[in-house]
């Protein structure tokens, strides 16, 4: 059985990974993906650097697309989501845990998956709504729900920021796409008259292989293509642009 589905807009955009930090890069490399590999960080100048010290890459990748999609603005609620989060830090904690090491309470701090949105309000002094989630191969698709139903609680717009990193040598084994360095803010709006459609339907087919579901959906938005399937292992997600 088809879900119905959702339908939304895109007021604004932002987009960085490593060797991709310009709107005409990103445009490029929608035509024809590579794989991003790890490089240099982003500068997330936009916050002060007292509070900017406290993010690893994974951070400064978020805050960095989060402040340029909103531009400014405040008083928006924000759904952060990540499918695996600042994992290498808590590889970290772990390992000293296990070796009976005394714990940073900094490095701990960090590494929940709500520690992103927090630093964000914090350093703008806005006490909008902000939500933090991970749901496997379908984050992207699960924040979208919520961000829609934030808009249809009556929010005017909602910040959706995903982002993920390459994970740790040790998780290798599990992986079950290609992980990649990246980072995407979306403004979202109830649907105007370019749109977005996002509908569900069950399926049992496993996640295909190679990029990760951020990437395929942000190529799919800077792409010209007028679709995308994507499978989970649960459910297919459908993607469509409505004019």
């Amino acid at each position: 059985m088809r879900n119905q589905g959702l339908r939304f807009s895109i007021a604004r955009h932002a987009h960085w990974a490593p060797g991709l930090s310009t709107p005409e890069a990103w445009a490029a490399w929608a035509q024809a993906p590579q794989a991003i590999v790890p490089g240099e960080e982003p500068g997330a100048k936009a916050m002060p650097a007292m509070l900017r010290r406290r993010a690893g890459f994974l951070g400064k990748m978020a805050l960095e697309v989060a402040y340029q999609c909103l531009d400014g603005r405040s008083d928006i609620p924000t759904v952060f989501c990540s499918r695996h989060g600042d994992v290498a830090r808590a590889l970290e904690l772990l390992t000293d845990l296990a070796r009976a090491e005394a714990l940073s309470p900094t490095a701990f701090g960090m590494a929940v998956h709500n520690a992103i949105p927090g630093l964000f309000s914090i350093a703008r002094s806005d006490r909008a709504n902000h939500i933090a989630l991970a749901s496997g191969a379908a984050t992207i698709e699960h924040a979208v729900i919520e961000a829609c139903g934030l808009l249809a609680d009556g929010a005017q717009s909602v910040l959706l920021v995903a982002c993920d990193c390459p994970l740790p040598e040790l998780f290798t084994p599990f992986e079950d796409c290609e992980e990649q360095p990246y980072a995407w803010a979306w403004l979202l709006t109830a649907p105007q008259d370019e749109a977005l459609s996002l509908s569900w339907s069950a399926s049992d087919e496993a996640p295909a292989a190679g990029m990760p579901g951020g990437l395929q959906i942000a190529a799919f938005l800077l792409g010209e293509a007028p679709g995308l399937e994507r499978c989970d292992g649960r459910l297919r997600w459908r993607w469509s642009r409505d004019a």
